[in-house]
């Protein structure tokens, strides 16, 4: 059996990401609380609640025309850097896809990437800058080290998720370089970054969408 997925596997990847940050909604908001202003976990589970809006109202039958739409939606939620950060990885997702419809490991590979690229377009930040990087980029890099290894998509999503989620926590280690917990300076130091949580828990909530 070829080991790829389709538009519908996707919009159940996204819809899990949904109801797993509004099932750590409040612990996100927690995270923020001490570096920031407290309002990321309000955030980030409205801008899932968008995607899954889009998926659930959306007629389109292609998988880019699909992201690009979610992608869209998320970028203008209120709420600071939130929403242009993740809405532009969404969007990247659909310029990595092409116009395929079935999406082997390779292809999902290049999609993350250009999601990336996506993000790399509205800001600077690389690991040790304690942001969503932090758990993107080792994300992003394990998932092409397994597609070319020729994983499953399944099995390389379990190690995209484990890889964002020491990514996370290795953020309590780093002072904040961007954002309103840069002002903080070294008291930033020991607190998990809410946004490389919020990633981590994104990538979580795409492996357990797939049976």
């Amino acid at each position: 059996m070829t080991d790829t997925i389709g538009i519908d596997d996707m919009g159940r990847m996204i819809r899990s990401a949904a109801d797993k940050i509004r099932a750590n909604r409040d612990e996100l908001s927690k995270l923020d609380s001490a570096i920031g202003d407290g309002d990321h976990g309000m955030t980030i589970t409205r801008a899932m609640g968008i995607a899954e809006k889009v998926i659930e109202e959306s007629e389109k039958k292609e998988l880019k025309g699909l992201l690009k739409d979610v992608g869209w939606g998320v970028m203008g939620v209120d709420g600071g850097a939130t929403g242009p950060l993740l809405g532009s990885f969404l969007m990247g997702l659909s310029n990595g896809v092409g116009e395929q419809d079935a999406i082997d490991c390779p292809t999902l590979a290049a999609m993350f990437e250009a999601g990336l690229a996506g993000v790399r377009r509205q800001s600077k930040a690389q690991i040790g800058d304690k942001t969503m990087m932090d758990a993107l980029l080792p994300a992003v890099d394990v998932i092409r080290q397994a597609a070319d290894a020729g994983k499953s998509i399944k099995e390389t999503l379990h190690k995209v998720a484990a890889a964002a989620e020491n990514g996370a926590v290795s953020t309590k280690k780093f002072q904040a370089r961007f954002g309103r917990a840069k002002n903080l300076g070294e008291r930033t130091i020991g607190h998990q970054d809410p946004g490389a949580t919020s990633m981590a828990l994104i990538f979580q909530g795409f492996f357990e969408g797939l049976p």
